[in-house]
């Protein structure tokens, strides 16, 4: 959030990763024997996408009825940023075994290729294919290989492309028969957000994949699993199925479970549904400076910006109030710190916001840690502030190359933070309001991308907030990202998605609620949140941002998200009437605009 008068624009830079696979051309195929076809077998499944993108993993993918050159459906898929929109599967093959990869595409730069061959990984190219064009290429098994992974792509920024027809052929492996379903499905131990699941074991099974409300959320070695980030007060479904080489099992009897009654996160004496708004305490703009004690009763968190380091490393955070040569209108210590108190005997809570455009913190070593908690205390104590709002922003949060987990991450200005948090939650106890205020680049983006990538080049910041927002999790009282100055990012729908009307904030807002698979692993999932824990951000006029949206199409956010009404082409994965509200950059901007955002607010929720 910028001082400037205008949210800082959105820092996206092109994530690049560099291909280092091999490029083979064949010209021509030497004829099979008739022995050797008498033997093959095509092993890719839904080579056609028939049935879908089942047995396939894909990035910025669907299936399309058109165009197609054979059956009803094909591929269509969109490279973009550093992802190049691949869709791959992995086969069961023989050692020491000849297979041919063939495949019909369209489009500029497609590929077609097999990795993990055990000998000489290959792939084959188009450069532009206006219409279908098979690509064929072939490879030897080594040794010991028993498992390939063959792969379709498209090539960074270069437009849609489109596959069908996809055959792996050679000598076929007998993988069995899928597993029977598996019997015994029972519920254990229930929280306000997991529900444990156990269930009896199935012979020939090498796996188990878990069902949440029809959607696979997990997967298991052995027979029981806890599916975490649920809702609080929240019904759901399950259903288990059993995997090996051949396949996927039928899936179990459902059984159903409702989570406890939340009482984490914070203060619990927010109203329903709270209005959040960014009140400039410390410096001036175009918006003009605006008295505490002339904040309206409708905001139910203020919080002041902003808090500063005295330096990028040293944790030592600082809350200089505007001083009279910038704001005239300003008032006393004195009565700033009445005003506050009014606030909070009307039950409205009021943080210091550490960070916006300028106050990039980084908390390299233990010490910027300790300095961080004991200079935001002095700051709380001070004033009498109920908590504390992260809003870092630039390069405050960044992933080294090696940590790649966010559920165990090391990089030292991560960890440092969440332990500068905990120990700032410890010390004022349950009452005290923990909220962040994310750029979209640091959370959602985290659905493609995470950290530098397994190739490396990609920006080391991308999805850099989610250790500290699962860390914090329970802990968290608001989370409200900045649905602003955003480029375009992939929903989980597999579309990308642009500001400018309601579409943007469901899709960002339904991630949280719903949880995803970072970078694209299913087996890596970051957690669906609370709705009471979330709040959108908004700008709160055309001068506040990039990103503004007018009220019609705030209210058709709320009714989709809350109600699943006015949701136009964007499916949400839940209703959450809990919801717990908006946020907005910034109430002196609202003023300046008449209030249009805060009697919006209110006229909507009465």
């Amino acid at each position: 959030m910028d001082r400037s008068g205008r949210v800082r624009p959105f820092l996206r830079r092109r994530l690049i990763a560099v291909c280092t696979a091999t490029v083979l051309a064949v010209p021509g195929l030497a004829a099979l024997s008739s022995a050797a076809r008498a033997a093959d077998a095509d092993l890719a499944r839904n080579g056609g996408f028939e049935s879908g993108l089942d047995s396939w993993t894909c990035t910025a993918a669907s299936t399309v009825n058109s165009p197609v050159r054979s059956g009803g459906s094909a591929l269509k898929a969109t490279p973009a940023g550093s992802d190049y929109a691949q869709c791959s599967q992995t086969v069961t093959v023989k050692p020491d075994s000849q297979y041919t990869l063939s495949g019909y595409v369209r489009g500029s730069y497609v590929y077609l290729g097999a990795s993990g061959t055990g000998t000489t990984d290959v792939s084959t190219w188009t450069q532009s294919a206006t219409d279908w064009q098979q690509l064929t290429t072939t490879f030897r098994t080594g040794a010991s290989t028993t498992r390939v992974t063959i792969y379709t792509h498209g090539w960074y920024g270069t437009g849609t492309y489109y596959a069908d027809d996809l055959s792996l052929v050679g000598p076929g492996v007998d993988a069995g028969q899928p597993p029977a379903a598996p019997t015994g499905l029972a519920v254990g131990t229930v929280t306000s957000s997991s529900v444990a699941l156990s269930w009896s074991g199935v012979a020939g099974a090498t796996g188990y994949a878990v069902y949440r409300d029809g959607v696979k959320v997990q997967t298991a070695t052995g027979t029981s699993a806890t599916v975490s980030g649920l809702s609080a007060s929240t019904a759901y479904s399950f259903q288990v199925a059993a995997t090996n080489d051949a396949g996927e099992s039928a899936k179990s009897a459902t059984v159903t479970a409702t989570t406890s009654a939340g009482s984490g996160g914070g203060s619990s004496d927010l109203p329903a549904h709270a209005l959040v708004g960014y009140l400039h305490a410390s410096f001036a703009n175009g918006a003009g400076y605006t008295r505490m004690a002339d904040v309206p009763g409708s905001w139910d968190v203020i919080d002041l910006a902003f808090g500063e380091p005295t330096s990028t490393t040293s944790g030592d955070i600082r809350f200089t109030r505007c001083p009279v040569t910038e704001c005239p209108t300003v008032e006393s210590d004195a009565d700033f710190k009445a005003a506050i108190k009014a606030k909070q005997a009307a039950g409205k809570k009021v943080l210091i916001s550490i960070g916006g455009q300028n106050g990039q913190v980084q908390l390299t070593t233990t010490a910027a840690r300790d300095t961080f908690v004991s200079s935001v205390s002095k700051i709380i104590d001070t004033y009498g502030l109920d908590g504390l709002d992260i809003d870092f922003e630039g390069h405050s949060l960044s992933l080294d190359a090696s940590d790649t987990n966010f559920k165990s991450p090391t990089t030292p200005v991560i960890v440092n933070l969440i332990s500068a948090l905990k120990t700032l939650k410890a010390k004022y106890g349950s009452k005290f309001v923990l909220s962040m205020a994310p750029e979209t680049f640091f959370v959602q983006l985290g659905y493609q991308y995470y950290g530098t990538g397994k190739w490396g080049g990609q920006d080391p910041r991308a999805g850099a907030y989610l250790p500290v927002i699962y860390a914090l999790r329970d802990d968290l009282t608001l989370l409200h990202v900045q649905d602003y100055n955003s480029g375009s990012i992939m929903g989980l729908d597999n579309q990308y998605h642009s500001m400018g009307g309601a579409d943007f904030h469901i899709a960002m807002t339904d991630m949280l609620l719903t949880g995803f698979p970072v970078a694209g692993d299913a087996n890596n999932v970051f957690p669906a949140l609370r709705p009471d824990q979330i709040a959108i951000g908004m700008p709160a006029s055309t001068n506040a941002g990039n990103g503004y949206v007018p009220p019609a199409e705030v209210n058709k956010a709320l009714d989709c998200l809350t109600k699943k009404t006015n949701c136009g082409s964007y499916a949400t994965h839940g209703t959450w009437p809990g919801l717990r509200g908006l946020m907005t950059w910034s109430i002196n901007w609202d003023r300046y605009g008449s209030w249009e955002f805060q009697k919006n607010f209110d006229g909507y929720f009465g």
